[in-house]
């Protein structure tokens, strides 16, 4: 049968409900029926499933799909059931499985109900697997996500070496390789090591015109600015990527502590958990996954409206794939990424440990990564490059749809520049990377350079009264106008294309655009905005409308008004206008229990206030924070609930008294209850307690230093301090 009579729409109707096709599918699905060996290299959205499991459901025996991941097959596993009466039409085969559940693969396999089995790449290395699969009918072997065979990737799985050995064992069958990002290099290792040099290779366009890419410079402020960011999207889909699955736990806990609905999801979850938080993402049981770099692969919605970078990836290709999970309905998909340099040199140092041909690897791969994060030009432009592609940052489709094209720099003319930097990289025998091209023109000495001889040219120094900044932003646009390329397999190299070399013999207008400059003092903040730190003034008026409340509530509960909240809180007020409970509870020194206890007529007159004064709030309202300290909290809660010695919990946690006491404070004046008698009567009789609580309850001012005047040395300071706790657990919470 000619391979364009075989009928494709009528199964695909069938088995998933479409009537057309998207992209390459049927392309890539006619070479694949047709038992040819095929590689499909196709953007995240693109359709790259369908175009193995539907060959696999038209053909006779079962397809193996290799999948670098569990959670991912799944996933597949459960949508292919879907379009079945019978469960076995599909499988997984993995270490989480036991006996009888393979017993009931094999059988599936056997009977020929099975037409779609995925395996982990370790799982076909055992022997009795290959044994068994090798008496089966094999209709093709799948190798999903095929970038990790390559070094030259960004997910390298050593184990994906041996597919092409293994593939023979079983027998003679076509292989299918897909991926979703793949440069020429990746490209050109993919084929030659799974054997398919032969294979027909199919390229889809790389640009995702729906999707909007936006860099910010990291801040101490990043989790407000993401969760401004996050609540900007209320009740849509979204995923934040960490590059520590410690950071993983701790943008989640932040994310619910600030009411919005995210679960964390990495490896060092277990197997059941990691399932749970997934199936509640599809399920759009939580709007938020929060995951690792490294194990993101396995989320797979459509209708994900925005994907975060809380870290930047390690590589473009990385950042391309973790980018391509939003908008794959066509729909919005917002792209943010938060760079700051400060994360690069951390991957650097990651990276010193590894041998030096795989550092020179990935030193290669993050400064593209930098590069792309600092250019200014069309992002879009910068990254299709980066794939091969050409764009047209004027009429293309999505040209509009990133930061640097909404906004644009100003451009000046750099002909004369260009014209200096080729002569260079060809008067230097085209033997340099960036780094020492940028040396050679800013006349600065290194010891690759002296190896050279580069130091006594007359060249050396041409450029020196240009930046450093303006030289390596000016060779990524020369990269991107195709007048130089790097030489990949010399980590980087720069080579003059034949366009650039008939630029320096007839130079023409060169615009360029100054790179982004993000200031290397903003640090990766771990801290949570509050009224101390936030830096703005309070509301005058308001503050002392909310004094009024505060002694009126005072003295209706016959307690002093700073028992009900103190004065660093009511600024905090004046300054934020929180005018819900929940907001006010996100204020500095509130917390939950306060805010419900005492909050209600605060609120009511802020929210009137705002009306009457036609008041824009600041949209970063405090984020409330569980931070690193979160665990201190909780040891301290559990342990005095213990009736532990304050002095035992302190050096338990490497503490002096003062610094565990002013913990205490912080969670107790925050409206939590924490019952410290037992310590406070070691300390203190009866009748020295009562006269200090009374003191606190007739006093102005909670202020230590008046109590110790008041007393004239009766007692410590640290005594006083315990009593003013055990007053506010008993009066103000």
């Amino acid at each position: 049968m000619n391979r364009e009579e075989i009928d494709l729409y009528g199964p695909l109707k069938t088995f998933f409900g479409f009537t057309k096709f998207k992209g390459l599918q049927e392309q890539v699905i006619r070479s694949i029926v047709s038992g040819e060996n095929t590689f499909a290299i196709m953007p995240t959205g693109g359709g790259k499933s369908l175009c193995y499991q539907l060959p696999a459901l038209m053909s006779k025996g079962t397809a193996i799909v290799v999948s670098p991941l569990i959670a991912l097959m799944k996933n597949q596993v459960d949508a292919i059931r879907g379009v079945s009466e019978v469960d076995g039409i599909a499988h997984v085969l993995n270490s989480s499985l036991n006996k009888t559940e393979i017993a009931l693969v094999k059988s599936d396999i056997e009977s020929g109900v099975n037409k779609l089995l995925y395996v982990a790449p370790e799982s076909l290395i055992k022997e009795e697997y290959v044994d068994f699969l090798k008496q089966q009918t094999i209709s093709f072997v799948a190798i999903d996500e095929a970038h990790c065979i390559s070094e030259w990737g960004h997910d390298f799985r050593p184990e994906y070496r041996n597919l092409k050995h293994i593939i023979k064992n079983i027998g003679d069958v076509p292989v299918i390789g897909l991926t979703a990002t793949a440069t020429h290099k990746v490209q050109e290792d993919i084929l030659k090591t799974l054997g398919i040099s032969d294979a027909k290779t199919f390229k889809a366009s790389f640009n995702r015109p729906n999707l909007f890419y936006d860099v910010r410079p990291k801040t101490k402020d990043i989790y407000s600015d993401i969760i401004r960011f996050v609540k900007g999207y209320e009740g849509k889909s979204g995923v934040i990527y960490c590059l520590s699955r410690k950071k993983v736990e701790e943008v989640a806990q932040i994310l619910q502590v600030n009411g919005i609905k995210a679960m964390p999801y990495h490896a060092g979850l277990d197997a059941k958990t990691r399932s749970k938080h997934q199936d509640m993402f599809l399920m759009e049981d939580t709007d938020v996954i929060v995951a690792t770099i490294a194990f993101g692969m396995g989320i797979d919605k459509p209708d994900v409206r925005f994907v975060i970078h809380h870290d930047i990836p390690k590589s473009l290709e990385s950042y391309y794939q973790e980018t391509g999970r939003a908008g794959r309905d066509d729909g919005e998909g917002y792209c943010l990424a938060y760079y700051a340099y400060k994360d690069i040199e951390k991957l650097e140092k990651f990276m010193a440990s590894k041998p030096v041909a795989e550092q020179e690897i990935g030193h290669a791969l993050l400064q593209e990564v930098v590069g792309y994060a600092e250019t200014s030009i069309s992002r879009r432009k910068y990254l299709l490059h980066y794939f091969g592609e050409d764009f047209d940052e004027l009429n293309g489709l999505g040209a509009s749809m990133d930061d640097n094209s909404r906004t644009p720099k100003p451009k000046t003319e750099a002909s004369a520049e260009v014209k200096m930097l080729l002569e260079i990289v060809r008067d230097t025998k085209e033997k340099y990377k960036s780094k020492d091209i940028v040396a050679t023109l800013k006349g600065e000495v290194n010891a690759m350079l002296i190896s050279h001889k580069t130091t006594e040219r007359t060249y050396f120094g041409v450029g020196k009264e240009k930046s450093t900044g303006f030289w390596t932003a000016l060779i990524r646009q020369t990269l991107v106008a195709h007048f130089l390329k790097k030489e990949i397999e010399q980590y980087g190299v720069l080579k003059l294309t034949q366009a650039g070399l008939d630029y320096i013999a007839n130079p023409t207008s060169f615009m360029m655009t100054a790179d982004h400059v993000y200031a290397q003092d903003e640090q990766i903040g771990e801290g949570v905005v509050n009224s101390k730190t936030s830096g703005g003034v309070s509301d005058e008026k308001l503050l002392s409308i909310l004094k009024d409340i505060r002694k009126k509530v005072a003295k209706k509960r016959g307690i002093p008004p700073f028992a009900i909240f103190q004065d660093p809180s009511l600024e905090a007020m004046a300054l934020r206008y929180p005018m819900t409970i929940e907001e006010l509870s996100n204020v500095f020194g509130v917390g939950d229990g306060k805010a419900r206890k005492f909050g209600q007529d605060f609120v009511k007159v802020i929210a009137s206030y705002v009306k009457e004064n036609d008041i824009l709030r600041p949209d970063d309202l405090i984020v409330k924070g569980t931070g690193v300290k979160s665990g201190l909290k909780l040891y301290i809660i559990q342990n005095t609930d213990r009736k532990l010695s304050l002095e035992d919990i302190a050096s338990s946690k490497g503490l002096e008294m003062p610094e565990l006491i002013k913990e205490i404070e912080t969670i107790v004046f925050s409206g939590t209850k924490l019952d410290i008698s037992y310590c406070v009567d070691t300390l203190l009789d009866e009748e020295q307690q009562e006269e200090i609580m009374d003191y606190f309850m007739e006093a102005e001012t909670d202020d230590i230093q008046e109590a110790m005047e008041e007393f004239d040395g009766d007692y410590e300071v640290e005594d006083l301090r315990l009593m003013r706790i055990k007053f506010f657990n008993e009066v103000g919470n």
